[in-house]
């Protein structure tokens, strides 16, 4: 990756947007939508969609051939597989077998090639940029997050209806939310007026 900043906006379909960091960037990729009931907050409608995506940074993959029909399911297939093995990482469950199937097999096409500017000073991603190279660079950081030290860091939002999952980066390893500013602070509300329902 060549940033170290992650994070996107997310959008509510219900209204409203927050600022959600999920700590890695295959993590903010597996939050671009989904199949079943969050098919409501899907945003890869098309191929274009994935390319501009990846075009953001801190991936910043501007594509230079356009991206597939199939990339684009290749890339649904991994974000699903991303979201499951977050998931059962979390959850102190074993992989899912087909989610760790699709992982390594994204990260076995060639991934992108960082390349060093004229001046020395910046760098980009050598041409052609294809999606399965994005792809592949995207799984890779997965497979790394996984087996690396801060697979036990992996979380899924401690609300009780918020599937958001991110790595805990903090230094004691207690971040418990997705952000603060919404569901820490739904659950700081509603602990309050539990405790004032109760108090005489």
């Amino acid at each position: 990756m060549r940033a170290s900043t992650t994070g996107q906006v997310l959008h509510d379909p219900k209204g409203g947007s927050f600022w959600f960091d999920a700590g890695a960037v295959c993590l903010d990729f597996a939050h671009t939508g989904g199949e079943g009931r969050y098919a409501v907050f899907e945003t890869l409608h098309g191929p274009a969609d994935l390319g501009e995506w990846l075009a953001q940074p801190p991936l910043s993959a501007v594509m230079t051939i356009p991206v597939t029909a199939r990339e684009l399911a290749a890339a649904k297939a991994l974000r699903q597989a991303i979201w499951d093995a977050a998931h059962a990482r979390a959850a102190g469950r074993p992989l899912p077998a087909g989610a760790v199937a699709t992982i390594n097999r994204a990260a076995a096409a060639a991934p992108l090639v960082p390349e060093l500017a004229a001046a020395g000073t910046t760098a980009g991603w050598a041409p052609p940029v294809r999606a399965t190279q994005a792809l592949s660079t995207l799984a890779r950081e997965m497979i790394e997050l996984l087996s690396g030290p801060l697979s036990g860091r992996i979380r899924e939002c401690a609300s009780d209806n918020c599937p958001l999952v991110f790595v805990d980066s903090s230094r004691p390893g207690s971040r418990r939310w997705c952000t603060m500013e919404r569901c820490g602070n739904r659950h700081k509300l509603r602990a309050l007026r539990a405790r004032r329902a109760t108090d005489p």
